[in-house]
């Protein structure tokens, strides 16, 4: 019997019974093509996979329930965010944009896993030469690291095959391509399916991969959405690139915590580990400048200190203007409102600008207080003192509410010199004695701006 012919979209993948000059599902043009017999029902990863015997169902007693084996990257940043280390026949994808430092990691850590592993290296950007001169650089040579300069995903799984590597890194996965796919290197389908087909691989035989994705313009990893659910971990490498500093951050782990970053300075030798963040985001802050406010927020089990700058100006147009860096635009939108209805602060008809230094990105509402502070510090022209720092969550009727893992918070505090913290009143008789540290509970905001701003002189 003859088989039907599908056709499929290269841009989002979807299939069709029949050819269309616009794809019905994401309206792109020109993108409908014949599905190749390699794509056929029985063997959607290309033609990479060979056939499996069909497995029957088991209870979930009977399945293997060895503990996950875990190794470590030789970057202890990188570890944390991983969960405590890479595990083995995992697959990892890192995202970043151009020139963050993607690259320069995963090389970098090539030096520690060649100490117990055998690494592969694939790039499909740069050339043998050109990965010789950074690994230099990166002091990165080993000769346990094998370079492969290519794009072609059957090639590669051949290299794999005769060398059998313990890690692998694919740098980068939009350049990889199938040969049984009529679509160009990056499309949704190309991108998809080679995916799949390392993932079997790890999956198979226990190979850990590392796969670098391309962002688009949205910050998103370039590709369809399903990439993101097919590997273990999705790791974003964020910063500026005008700044030297790097944030990791795990979107997804299925090994692990999302919620731990590794943080990360860019220098001449490549990325140095930041042990202690707070240090280093506070190292340039003003003395006695009028709006700047040090809050503490949790990023997984680590406090981290950040400073927040809000510049409140009288507007010279008919709407005034709000910009916000950092910190959602929304919420600050509400805490100027709550500032004016509760704190008495006629900012309404101000230009608002509101920033967070260092590339940090404040998502937790601890970070309320020290935002209507330094909003405040800004509009009245008075500083805040130096040794202060707030922690709490605003309401909308100008109450202060209590935040989550505050003891650590002020302990994180406490050892970095502060002497003065304005916190929220409740549970406030339950937190111990801190010898050198004033803790000052307020109810409201009119109350925190008052104690924590100084008159000026």
């Amino acid at each position: 019997m003859k088989q039907k012919t599908l056709f499929y979209c290269t841009e989002c993948g979807n299939e069709t019974p029949k050819w269309a000059g616009r794809c019905p599902a994401c309206g792109a043009w020109n993108t409908i093509v014949e599905q190749p017999a390699a794509r056929s029902a029985g063997n959607r990863g290309g033609g990479a996979v060979s056939a499996q015997p069909a497995q029957r169902p088991r209870p979930i007693t009977e399945l293997p329930g060895g503990e996950e084996i875990r190794f470590p990257t030789g970057m202890g940043e990188l570890d944390r965010v991983l969960g405590g280390g890479a595990v083995q026949g995992s697959l990892v994808l890192v995202g970043g944009a151009p020139g963050i430092g993607k690259s320069t990691l995963m090389l970098q850590i090539c030096s520690k896993l060649c100490e117990t592993s055998k690494v592969l290296y694939v790039s499909g950007e740069e050339s043998a030469y050109q990965l010789r001169l950074r690994a230099r650089r990166l002091r990165a040579e080993n000769e346990r690291l094998f370079v492969l300069s290519e794009t072609r995903l059957d090639a590669i799984l051949e290299s794999v095959a005769a060398e059998q590597p313990d890690v692998l890194i694919v740098d980068s996965i939009q350049t990889l391509y199938h040969d049984t796919i009529d679509a160009p290197a990056g499309s949704v389908s190309q991108v998809k399916d080679c995916t799949l087909s390392l993932m079997q691989l790890a999956k198979g035989q226990g190979v850990t991969i590392f796969v670098i994705g391309h962002v688009n313009k949205d910050g998103a990893i370039a590709g369809p959405k399903v990439l993101e659910h097919m590997v273990d971990c999705v790791l974003y490498f964020e910063g500026d690139q005008h700044s030297t500093h790097r944030i990791l951050r795990a979107a997804k782990n299925r090994f692990g915590a999302t919620n731990e970053i590794g943080v990360f300075e860019m220098g001449d030798a490549g990325l140095r580990e930041v042990e202690n963040p707070s240090e280093l985001l506070l190292s340039d802050r003003p003395k006695d400048a009028p709006g700047t406010c040090v809050t503490c927020v949790m990023e997984g089990v680590r406090p981290v200190l950040a400073e927040i700058q809000a510049l409140v100006v009288t507007s010279g147009g008919g709407n005034p203007r709000r910009t916000s860096n950092g910190f959602d635009y929304n919420r600050m939108a509400m805490l100027l409102a709550v500032l004016e209805k509760r704190g008495g602060l006629k900012v309404s008809a101000c230009d608002a600008y509101l920033n967070i230094i260092g590339g940090l990105w404040l998502d937790e509402p601890a970070a309320d207080l020290a935002a209507v502070v330094a909003l405040a510090s800004s509009y009245l022209d008075r500083p805040v003192p130096s040794g202060l720092v707030a922690i709490g969550e605003v309401g909308l009727t100008g109450e202060l509410r209590m935040v989550n893992q505050l003891e650590q918070r002020i302990s994180e505090v406490r050892r970095l010199g502060f002497t003065r913290c304005v916190i929220p009143t409740p549970r406030t008789r339950a937190l111990p004695n801190y010898p050198g540290l004033e803790l000052i509970p307020v109810r409201n905001i009119g109350e925190a701006i008052r104690a924590a701003l100084r008159p000026r002189e």
